[in-house]
C-alpha cells in the first residue's frame, strides 16, 4: 500500500522500508509508552505486526505506527509516532486513517488504540470513546 500527498509525504506498508534504527530511537527514547524499549523488542514487534511508515519526499522515514491484528474480527493501532520536526502537518490523523482505510476490505469488528493525548488526531480518522469502558480488562504480561 502506497499512498501519496501532495506535499511530498507517502505512507507505505513495506517492512523493508522501515527504519527500524529510527523507529526505535523514537519510541525507546521520545514515547511515553516504550521509554526504554530495547532495540530487540522493537524489532520483533515490527515483524509480527502491519507497519506504516510515512516518508518526506527525500525517502527518509518522518513517522511510524503499527498494526497487530488477525485480519478478521480485530486490530489494535499502537506505537503511533511523528518525528517532532514534522508534527503539525496533519501526518498522525493522515496515518491513523490511513490505517483505517487499509483495514477497511477486512470488516473488522473493531480497531482499538489507546491514547493519553491525542484524542483529538484519533477522532478525525473516526475513532470515538469506548462506549463501555467496563467491559474491557487487562492481564499484564
Amino acid at each position: 500500500m502506497i499512498l501519496n500527498r501532495p506535499d511530498g509525504y507517502d505512507i507505505d506498508t513495506d517492512p523493508a522500508r522501515i527504519d527500524l534504527d529510527r523507529v526505535h530511537h523514537w519510541l525507546s527514547t521520545d514515547a511515553f509508552w516504550a521509554l526504554g524499549r530495547s532495540r530487540e523488542v522493537v524489532d520483533r514487534s515490527v515483524r509480527a505486526s502491519i507497519p506504516f511508515g510515512v516518508y518526506a519526499a527525500g525517502g527518509e522515514q518522518v513517522a511510524f505506527a503499527r498494526v497487530v491484528t488477525d485480519l478478521a474480527t480485530f486490530a489494535w493501532l499502537c506505537d503511533v509516532y511523528v518525528d517532532r520536526a514534522h508534527r503539525g502537518r496533519g501526518l498522525g490523523t493522515w496515518l491513523a486513517t490511513a490505517v483505517v482505510e487499509h483495514l477497511r476490505p477486512y470488516a473488522l469488528k473493531r480497531i482499538l488504540l489507546s491514547t493519553a493525548d491525542a484524542h483529538e488526531v484519533y477522532a478525525r480518522a473516526g475513532f470515538v470513546p469506548l462506549p463501555e469502558p467496563g467491559k474491557l480488562m487487562i492481564a499484564d504480561g
